[in-house]
């Protein structure tokens, strides 16, 4: 995130040097999200132990919310917060005219209202209030944690499905799931396959970030490329489509866009790092070659099984028989969460429907579809944005923080799935950041820490 200074961005007199408190808690979200998946597969397998960790990172995250309210910091977003304040009105009425409807519950309302509201108010809450150094800080946590999953990614891959490493404690060999017999599609520290691969998007620009940024030391060189190298295998071991997809868009974003924002005068050193960052993935498909041919299965195998413009278009839009139940009151704001289904029945599947788009249309009727617009607005204002930051910045990082928060708004289950909602928070929080801080130096001058 290399990116020269510019009369639009004039560089601050003075830069914080420590984090923040609203800094801590963003990190400390950040990590359970991460991890509590490892508690529930490795340290416990209590339903309460499980519960314990989501309220306490939710928790966390009200705070923040508080906290940036107290301190009036959602000034600094005044348009953004009060299109969010209005919404959720908009949400909680729209709940209560349900549960008079006799379609809801309290119960499943204060639910819908979570896995809608909490986690977008705490990335709008965590944006206005973070410094530089908490977004410095936060980066270099995603590129460390991508460090950590890269080796057990790895392990996980090469280990049988009954290996400890791959089964929950109180699961067996059969709840596995594998890419092709033998052969998992690998977890990391999540609870589920989904989790992985939601976590590769996020971390996908942050690590073409590190790779595009100035460096001044040796360690900086040899940082950037070991996330580099870490991503590759996270993608190529992960046994996901979604991940392979997902990070190869991203691989050629960042390659194109390192080309066209790079000024005239660097172009020719930017084709170099191109090519330089070319020959890496190639050495690493020749050395993980058998895992590329697992996963190249996978993809056969799934194209014979299912018309792909089709799961496309349900991935993106949900399903096609959605909108044909759909009702203009909806079945509930929060119903077709794993979360409410385990308050209902004691299981953690999705009631309504498998994509967001479909859930988000029966959950909310009417609403939802205003949902579904509201998002499609947001990502278009600023993926619109990020495109002249990057054109005057001459970093391509903007844009590429932009794509992956329309792949996360458009496909993850986000109101439907505790992790995938908390991931969506962070990936918002990065995507709000850039806009206070275009201009941030991952690896700044050491007078510039001072």
């Amino acid at each position: 995130m290399n990116v020269a200074a510019t009369t639009t961005y004039p560089r601050a007199l003075s830069r914080p040097a420590s984090l923040s408190r609203a800094g801590y808690l963003f990190l400390a979200v950040f990590l359970l999200v991460v991890f509590e998946g490892a508690v529930r597969k490795w340290v416990s397998s209590s339903q309460s132990a499980s519960l314990l960790l989501v309220l306490m990172r939710d928790l966390l995250a009200f705070i923040l919310i508080i906290q940036a309210w107290k301190g009036g910091h959602f000034k600094k977003e005044k348009k953004i917060a009060a299109i969010m304040f209005a919404w959720s009105c908009l949400v909680l009425l729209w709940g209560l005219v349900q549960i008079v409807g006799g379609e809801s519950s309290p119960i499943v309302l204060i639910i819908g209202m979570r896995f809608w509201l909490l986690y977008t108010w705490f990335a709008v809450a965590a944006a206005c209030t973070m410094n530089e150094a908490d977004y410095r800080a936060a980066i270099m946590v995603a590129a460390v944690i991508m460090l950590i999953l890269a080796p057990l990614a790895l392990v996980q891959h090469y280990s049988p499905p009954g290996a400890r490493i791959n089964m929950q404690l109180d699961g067996n060999e059969d709840d596995v799931f594998v890419v092709v017999a033998g052969v998992v599609r690998t977890t990391g520290t999540f609870s589920f396959t989904t989790g992985f691969a939601n976590f590769m998007t996020l971390v996908a620009p942050i690590v073409f970030g590190l790779l595009g940024a100035k460096k001044r030391t040796t360690f900086q060189y040899l940082l950037a490329l070991a996330v580099f190298l870490a991503f590759g295998i996270g993608a190529v071991m992960s046994g996901s489509r979604t991940a392979v997809i997902s990070s190869g868009a991203m691989f050629g974003a960042y390659l194109v866009g390192r080309l066209l924002f790079s000024k005239m005068r660097n172009k020719p050193a930017a084709a170099v790092a191109v090519v330089v960052a070319l020959a890496f993935t190639a050495l690493l498909a020749y050395f993980f070659q058998d895992a590329i041919d697992v996963t190249q299965t996978r993809f056969e195998q799934a194209s014979a099984a299912e018309d792909f413009g089709g799961r496309v278009f349900t991935v993106l839009f949900g399903e096609s028989i959605a909108y044909n139940l759909m009702t203009w009151l909806g079945y509930g704001i929060g119903f077709g969460s794993n979360l409410a289904t385990f308050f209902r029945t004691g299981g953690a599947f999705f009631a309504l429907a498998e994509s967001e788009g479909g859930r988000i249309v029966l959950e909310g009727g009417l609403v939802g579809v205003a949902f579904l617009a509201l998002k499609a607005i947001a990502l278009g204002l600023g993926i619109a944005k990020s495109v002249r930051i990057s054109a005057r910045t001459n970093s391509p990082f903007p844009l590429l923080i932009w794509l992956t928060t329309a792949i996360a708004l458009l496909t993850w289950s986000s109101i439907g799935q505790l992790t995938a909602n908390g991931l969506l928070g962070v990936m918002l929080t990065f995507a709000l950041l850039l806009f206070r801080y275009p201009r941030l130096e991952i690896f700044p001058p050491r007078t510039s820490r001072q």
